[in-house]
């Protein structure tokens, strides 16, 4: 097992991996730039190095900072969360070039799954379902005319190399897509480098499904169920539950078999995930992209089926079997997970600010992944995100239940927050029967 890992994020899932890391025995070094110095993964990782400003490309995206503080603190390896650099294959080539571990898949399926188009040409080659849509970028404005045109609309325009969704627009005929694709390709050069844009068919009514997969160290790739993630704002998550309520026996089936020939399409090594869009009216799922690295997500697949996933991730990185049966994986209960953002409820925007009060939910099924405590400043030069809570039960009513009750005791003063939006979500008859989609948020405003 890798004895000293260095975590190479900040915020909650800096303090998730240390919390592992930890409790393995493992060395944990913190990174943190000059804004984060005071919060929690800071104090609590064995050592930390101050890599950097608020800049997150002078610290966080600093790659040489990042191994300038592993080569000073002895670490081994490297865990990269998620965002930042995690998607990176050239930070991936370099730490393994720098003689360290790498926690996270090869580099070469990083960039096979990186671009859009590529991983759609993948992913059909391999017999993996995908939506209607170009097979190579639409290189100017009359390209993406003609791809819509006989794609047929609405259709949905893509940044090619964005992810977590960014870069997206919705064209509901020719007017719209000359204003989308635009729109699309400047934000796509802005934001990641590449204006390459994707025309692809737009489903009015589509629930967003996807699958956890584990690439093994022995070569193997195999599915932890799948969750459901479709309340979302801005194409963003808010959201996730598992098992999704619209998924039976017999689609599961199909959806965890797709993910694993997804995986081996790439000789996928440790953990990621296959997300796919879910159109309910003809149970056809088509695949959306993968996510080359742990998810935002993870836990709630963490209660359904009883393993860690940081400690799955590190025991591949050295080359170790996993902790479970991979013949006898078996999904037990319901679990769902709320992000707590600093947004306001309303309109989703951000609000940072000083942290006056910050109590925490407990109980039978509850957990909550914070990233702050009362004293803390939420800065505006990271994401949003201040804590997930996680709530689990043996059935979806008994998870909704505690859910609601674990909101109420969730106090957070100083920043805005959207906790009342949960408490609203969670009497919403919509979402309680189960039959949602990705518009749930819309409606409700």
């Amino acid at each position: 097992m890798i004895e000293s890992l260095l975590v190479a994020n900040r915020g909650e899932i800096a303090r998730r991996v240390i919390r592992t890391a930890r409790r393995l025995g493992i060395r944990a070094v913190a990174v943190h730039s000059e804004a984060d110095a005071d919060l929690p993964f800071v104090t609590e990782a064995d050592e930390a190095v101050c890599v950097g400003p608020a800049n997150p490309a002078q610290s966080y995206r600093n790659v040489e900072a990042i191994l300038d503080a592993a080569r000073s603190t002895g670490a081994q390896a490297i865990h990269p969360g998620y965002g930042f650099l995690s998607e990176n294959a050239d930070f991936a080539r370099t730490v393994e070039g720098a003689g360290l571990i790498w926690v996270g898949p090869g580099a070469d399926a990083i960039t096979a799954m990186g671009d859009k188009i590529n991983a759609r040409n993948l992913m059909a080659a391999a017999g993996v379902p995908v939506a209607p849509g170009t097979t190579e970028p639409a290189g100017d404005l009359d390209a993406a005319v003609a791809a819509a045109a006989e794609i047929g609309y609405p259709v949905m325009v893509k940044a090619a190399a964005g992810g977590g969704g960014m870069g997206m627009g919705v064209a509901a005929d020719e007017a719209a897509l000359r204003t989308e694709y635009d729109k699309v390709r400047a934000f796509a050069e802005r934001m990641f480098g590449d204006g390459s844009v994707l025309i692809e068919r737009y489903f009015p009514r589509v629930r967003h499904v996807e699958v956890q997969i584990l690439g093994l160290a022995d070569g193997r790739v195999v599915a932890l169920g799948e969750r459901e993630c479709s309340v979302q704002r801005r194409n963003q998550k808010l959201v996730e539950e598992s098992p999704s309520p619209a998924v039976s026996p017999e689609l599961r089936e199909r959806f965890l078999a797709a993910a694993v020939r997804a995986g081996e399409a790439v000789d996928y090594r440790n953990a990621g995930t296959v997300e796919c869009l879910l159109d309910p009216s003809t149970q056809e799922f088509f695949f959306l992209e993968m996510n080359t690295r742990l998810q935002v997500e993870h836990p709630v697949t963490e209660y359904v089926y009883g393993v860690d996933l940081v400690e799955e991730q590190l025991r591949v990185a050295s080359g170790l079997a996993p902790t479970f049966d991979p013949d006898a994986l078996t999904p037990r209960g319901h679990a769902i997970e709320l992000r707590i953002n600093a947004e306001d409820p309303k309109r989703f925007l951000p609000g940072p600010g000083a942290i006056t009060a910050w109590n925490e939910p407990s109980g039978a099924g509850v957990r909550v992944d914070s990233g702050y405590v009362a004293g803390n400043t939420v800065t505006p030069f990271y994401d949003s995100l201040l804590a997930k809570l996680i709530v689990s039960g043996a059935t979806r009513e008994e998870a909704v239940e505690r859910a609601r009750a674990a909101v109420a005791q969730f106090e957070i003063a100083g920043p805005k927050c959207n906790l009342p939006f949960f408490a609203e979500l969670l009497e919403n008859p919509e979402f309680l029967s189960g039959d949602y989609d990705t518009g749930i948020v819309a409606r409700m405003r």
